[in-house]
């Protein structure tokens, strides 16, 4: 997979470049975090002795203490709900929601009160918190482990919410997101956890409410988030092989969009694919596809097709395969798109 490459400061030591994966990134931007200000609390099920789930918060609570690594109930409102009041308070609380599945107990906290206070209080009062979700399919998981549910909140107002895709973003923007005064609800692709890449702890970020061109092409651009860019990266990599050259843009940023380098992009080629995990019924895909039909309608030489998960619940783990968007599926869709 490519990986997007920062701004570096000429002469920059070469030594700051390590290979870690994105797991590991998160683990290391948290940690960077909570030096940089003693107002970082972590909490959430299991993310303090056992270092959580998935070991992003491994070693954290050793290093920092049981004050600021806080072992919760298994009870989804209660961390948030207390996590509002620590906010309010002058903390910045990182909650760990441990599946995505498992994030609806705490919906009516996020959308009722996390998401409306900046707002009820005229601006006197700011939420400055984070709600990390390990979300997506591909770990072979049950029931309420593989979920997509981003367009639910990314249709909330009074809410910020991103996807990084790549070890990289992982390790900024996490960091990014833990200094927005705004409370960001930050989807982490578990299926990628271990994927690597190299990272420089001294380059200069993007900024977090960015998206980017990971690759460049001039017949059509993919456009995806989370776990999906690297399967569009993939595809335009066997797309090339045949002489077809796509154009990859990550998201990153879902709620604010940047759709900017997106019309740009759809301008030159004239053909959109969007790919997500997430059913496509009253999605991030659909509300993409609008937004270029109504800003590039002129340069379309194709309707803009949807590569998704399917308008079903997600199904058994033998059957994800099928469901999740793939190689195939992404390639066949932009043969029927430049085949219009």
């Amino acid at each position: 997979m490519a990986t997007p490459v920062m701004n570096q400061e000429p002469g920059a030591a070469a030594a700051q470049t390590r290979t870690v994966t994105l797991g590991k990134s998160l683990n290391l931007g948290l940690r960077a975090a909570m030096e940089a200000d003693p107002k970082v609390i972590v909490m959430g099920e299991d993310v303090g002795k056992l270092g959580g789930v998935f070991r992003i918060t491994d070693g954290l609570q050793k290093d920092f203490g049981e004050q600021r690594v806080l072992d919760t109930p298994l009870a989804e409102s209660g961390i948030v709900g207390t996590a509002v009041g620590l906010a309010i308070r002058g903390f910045r609380p990182v909650c760990e929601i441990q599946f995505d599945g498992f994030i609806f107990p705490a919906f009516d906290q996020i959308v009722s009160q996390v998401a409306k206070l900046h707002f009820r209080s005229q601006g006197k009062i700011k939420v400055p918190m984070v709600i990390r979700v390990p979300f997506g399919g591909g770990i072979g998981a049950v029931e309420h482990h593989s979920e997509s549910p981003e367009s639910y909140f990314a249709h909330t107002a009074g809410l910020k919410v991103v996807s990084c895709s790549n070890a990289v973003d992982a390790y900024w923007m996490i960091q990014q997101a833990i200094r927005c005064d705004d409370p960001v609800l930050f989807f982490e692709p578990k299926r990628r956890y271990y994927e690597k890449a190299e990272l420089d702890v001294d380059a200069t970020p993007d900024p977090l409410f960015a998206s980017r061109v990971l690759r460049q092409g001039s017949a059509a651009t993919l456009v995806s988030y989370g776990p999906s860019v690297k399967t569009c990266l993939e595809s335009a990599v066997a797309a090339a092989e045949e002489g077809t050259e796509l154009e990859v843009i990550d998201l990153r940023t879902l709620s604010p969009l940047d759709l900017t380098p997106v019309f740009e992009s759809v301008r030159r080629t004239g053909h959109l694919v969007v790919v997500s995990e997430a059913p496509s019924e009253s999605s991030l895909a659909s509300e993409i596809a609008a937004r270029v039909q109504e800003e590039c309608f002129y340069s379309l030489e194709a309707p803009v097709l949807r590569v998704t998960g399917f308008d079903t619940p997600y199904p058994p783990s033998k059957l994800e395969e099928d469901f999740l968007p793939d190689l195939d599926r992404v390639l066949d869709a932009v043969d029927r798109s430049l085949g219009w």
